[in-house]
């Protein structure tokens, strides 16, 4: 569960159920009462409406829940942010660090350390087109070490150089902009006499 939108499809679910929860938060719902398999399989077809999936799988939960907390770590990402990501990972979900990676990587046929690049370029990508930031206060922000660390790993994911990115942006929005005032400017009538 990414959003408190999320969470709140969650919450109707299972009070539509007439079911009473404790707590429904990262990839979690603990429920007072002990829950029937028609019940069970309710929740699960109403959380499918909402875009949401029941995990039955013990693995599968705790996949979801690593990437919720890089996906979380990168969003509240500054240049204050110093800590390790693998101790990170480890006290936010209480798990060692070389078993969880090591099941990432098995079922995700990704590393963390690659899927937390990934993410992060994402996130650069996003501070450029809505933010309109410059690559050197990205790289600060983002905690890269320097502005070639961050355009070689921008390169790296996308298959282009944090420039073009944006020149490619620009350009877009500059045809955007042309084609709306195409669009807007008035059509001149010609008076007939």
């Amino acid at each position: 569960m990414l959003s408190n939108r999320c969470k709140i499809a969650v919450k109707d679910e299972l009070k539509s159920l007439g079911l009473h929860f404790i707590i429904v938060d990262l990839g979690e719902i603990e429920i007072m009462e002990n829950i029937s398999a028609e019940q069970r399989e309710k929740l699960k077809v109403g959380l499918m409406r909402s875009g949401l999936e029941l995990m039955d799988d013990k693995k599968g939960e705790l996949i979801e829940r690593i990437k919720f907390a890089i996906s979380e770590m990168v969003l509240e990402m500054d240049e204050t942010f110093k800590v390790n990501f693998s101790d990170y990972l480890s006290t936010k979900l209480n798990q060692e660090y070389t078993p969880m990676a090591n099941l990432f990587s098995e079922m995700q046929g990704i590393t963390i350390e690659k899927y937390i690049i990934v993410q992060k370029i994402e996130r650069v990508k996003e501070m450029m087109i809505y933010q309109e930031l410059k690559i050197s206060e990205i790289a600060l922000k983002m905690n890269y070490s320097s502005v070639a660390h961050l355009s070689n790993q921008f390169k790296k994911v996308t298959g282009l150089s944090p420039t073009h990115f944006k020149e490619m942006k620009d350009k877009r929005e500059q045809a955007i902009d042309s084609r709306t005032i195409l669009k807007t400017e008035p059509i001149l009538h010609e008076k007939i006499s």
